[in-house]
């Protein structure tokens, strides 16, 4: 083997039978990533290969165990609106490929480990591709979860392998496939079992002398099932634009995007769809919703999944055995999580009985995931014999960790905490799922303060990623580092905040709930409400999540608050009052709420509220509407921000954003007061101020310039 180029980003070497070979690895970077210096290398070696008389063909692979895991995002995100060099530096990206696609020589992409975005792109440049069979494999187009999409060729050269349908599918929905799957998608033609094997059919491919066209060069080649001007092009072209309205209602440019580059560009030739393709890439990565989700989807979430709060210097916590207090909805949930992360958990009721119905939670998800192919008998068995239930205290004398989730009532905690210390040794943390006490309050059951911290899970457990850290004031470093270990040892996402009622979740997104219950109090209709809070990319309505929560629990909070109500609180207990007591309405649980749940149908809102709240759509306009249920929520948040309950903008921008639902095109919650515009904000929170009260007054350090 003769190597003739190697350097930072690859190794290009020829073998003595004609074969090129260039592997991929970037030495400076964790991963192999898609970059404009890196494709600058990657086309050059490329063409020398193409300028070599006795280079029959090149195999592309990696030699790291990811091919590449995509776009370098820290360029994309800086991206700024005079884009002409990133415009040209995109064209020179597609005539490069373009060179290498017409060469006539075949160039082999052997994916020997997950491809995804930009990194399938340059495997979509070669002429064939083969896939390593390994269950970790993933090939896909992500982008769309950061507010891109494919802009290195992917969106205009998919739907010639795959169909207008299947490509919508990925482009839009970030798909992520497995080899098996991406095979019979027609994104790769081969699977290979070994790493020997795959080498040696991208060797035959060469050899045999196949030829090297592409498919959006074959002239006698037609886009599967139809084309953009089809009949099935029209109808799949006007379902997904439909359906790309309702679910981002406008609010993320790249998926309109998506749709433009290929109603744009599909029915014309290859090298101008890709110029169009690289103007609307350009126009995205510009747009500011692109960088929030990039700000807060990417970087701000990896590095809280890489635990980026936690203390240091202090040792690992392997968490080897938990014990869960209370095996109701929450407890069941988190034994779930720990037992799949291979945790081995004890799980404590007042009975066997309600102890066993806990662990049968993890039995019909198990039994769910079973019936879809998700697991098996096998993973499913190992599961269940990680949770052992129990009656008494004494099974959780051996646990690393212990978790109090029984009901929200201080005095019933305390009693818990000072039963359980008695069986603990001193090494155990004791952590309590409370979501509004605070916990310097529930520290004071416990003789050791300093392993006593809030550890906050959200419903429904086994798919909510966030988990609230709430620091007491005397919990020590090493109880938080010990906390987020194993937060992030059963797969969820931690942030730290310090203590206070509500901390940071529950009060900030209270705030949504109020100010929905206010307006509906004014005379805003119920579903005017609901929809528009929808449209601004709430995941749920405010009155749907008071149903899903119960109108009882949040009453039983309100009253367990041993502090004084302020007007805004005994406003909106008034409201949930009448309406459980005056009309029986007490939410989903009941089959009532401010929606009926008619069995086996959908629900619809009660018909009751028009009457009750005299509804009328033309006392608050949508835009006020919008403003107040968003604001509201932000303006929470900056106050958590400045009251130290927050240590950063970025911890409030991941929980609102995989807390509650707030919208990933913002940025959060915190990044949403820049997104409309600080100026704006404050101007809008200072009228809302002067007509609906104090609770939309603007703290004086976020008038600071």
């Amino acid at each position: 083997m003769t190597i003739i180029v190697h350097n930072e980003y690859l190794t290009y070497s020829k073998s003595a039978d004609g074969i090129g070979y260039i592997t991929i690895d970037q030495k400076n970077e964790p991963v192999n990533l898609f970059s404009f210096d890196f494709i600058r290398v990657f086309i050059q070696a490329s063409l020398l290969a193409l300028e070599e008389t006795a280079v029959k063909g090149v195999i592309v692979t990696s030699g790291q165990k990811l091919f590449m895991a995509g776009g370098d995002l820290r360029f994309l995100c800086t991206i700024k609106e005079e884009s002409a060099d990133f415009f040209s530096g995109l064209m020179a990206l597609h005539q490069g490929f373009r060179k290498i696609e017409m060469g006539g020589k075949p160039f082999v992409a052997a994916i020997n480990g997950t491809a995804l975005g930009g990194g399938f792109e340059l495997c979509l440049c070669c002429h064939y591709r083969i896939a390593l069979n390994e269950p970790t494999l993933k090939i896909g187009f992500p982008e769309i979860n950061v507010g891109l999409f494919p802009g290195a060729g992917g969106t205009s050269r998919l739907p010639y392998l795959s169909g207008l349908q299947t490509a919508l599918t990925y482009l839009l929905q970030g798909i992520e496939a497995k080899p098996d799957k991406a095979l019979k998608d027609g994104l790769i033609h081969e699977i290979a079992d070994s790493p020997e094997e795959m080498i040696e059919k991208a060797r035959a491919f060469i050899l045999n002398g196949k030829e090297a066209t592409q498919p959006w060069d074959n002239k006698k080649h037609t886009i599967p099932n139809g084309g953009i001007n089809s009949p099935s092009g029209y109808q799949i072209m006007m379902a997904a634009t439909g359906n790309v309205r309702k679910l981002t209602h406008g609010n993320h440019p790249a998926a309109t995007m998506i749709l433009r580059t290929l109603h744009d560009g599909l029915d014309l030739p290859i090298d101008r769809a890709l110029e169009i393709e690289a103007r609307y890439f350009t126009y995205v990565c510009q747009t500011k919703e692109a960088k929030n989700m990039i700000k807060t989807g990417f970087f701000a979430i990896q590095a809280a999944k890489k635990g980026k709060d936690r203390p240091q210097g202090y040792p690992p916590f392997p968490v080897k055995t938990i014990g869960i207090i209370g095996a109701g909805m929450m407890g069941a949930g988190i034994a779930y999580v720990a037992a799949k992360a291979g945790i081995k958990v004890v799980l404590k009721d007042i009975n066997h009985e309600a102890a066993e119905k806990g662990k049968n939670f993890s039995r019909k998800l198990l039994q769910k995931a079973i019936s879809t192919g998700k697991s098996t008998e096998a993973k499913s068995h190992k599961l269940l014999e990680n949770i052992q239930i129990s009656e008494d205290y004494l099974a959780l004398s051996d646990c690393d960790l212990v978790i109090e989730t029984v009901i929200e009532n201080p005095d019933i905690k305390a009693g818990v905490t000072a039963e359980m210390e008695t069986v603990m040794g001193n090494h155990t943390i004791i952590g309590t799922n409370t979501s509004t006490i605070p916990i310097s309050l529930l520290a004071q059951a416990c003789k050791n303060q300093g392993s006593f911290i809030g550890i906050h899970f959200f419903s429904p457990v086994d798919k909510m990623h966030l988990v609230e850290i709430i620091r007491g004031k005397l919990t020590t470093d090493d109880t938080v580092a010990k906390a987020i270990d194993f937060v992030i040892a059963i797969g969820k996402i931690p942030i730290v905040v310090n203590d206070s009622r509500g901390f940071f979740a529950s009060r900030c997104f209270s705030t949504y709930c109020s100010e929905g219950l206010f307006l509906l109090e004014e005379g805003a209709p119920a579903a005017m409400i609901e929809n528009i809070s929808r449209i601004k990319g709430m995941a749920v309505g405010p009155l749907a999540v008071m149903d899903e929560v119960s109108l009882g629990l949040i009453q039983h909070i309100y009253e367990s608050n041993p502090e004084p109500k302020t007007s805004d609180e005994d406003r909106q207990y008034q409201i949930i009052q009448t309406l459980m007591t005056k009309h029986g309405r007490s939410g989903k649980k009941d089959g009532k709420g401010f929606y009926d749940y008619p069995l086996g149908e959908k629900k619809k809102l009660w018909g009751g509220l028009k009457n009750l709240f005299n509804a009328n759509p033309e006392k608050i306009s949508q835009e006020t509407i919008a403003k107040r249920l968003m604001h509201r929520q932000a303006l929470e948040c900056y106050r958590c921000l400045e009251e130290g309950i927050l240590a950063k903008p970025a911890e409030g921008d991941i929980g609102s954003v995989l807390g509650w639902g707030f919208p990933i095109y913002t940025g959060g919650a915190i990044s949403y007061i820049d997104y409309i515009g600080k100026e704006t904000f404050i101007a809008d929170c200072d009228y809302f101020t002067a007509v609906y009260g104090q609770r939309f007054r603007v703290p004086d350090s976020l008038r600071i310039k």
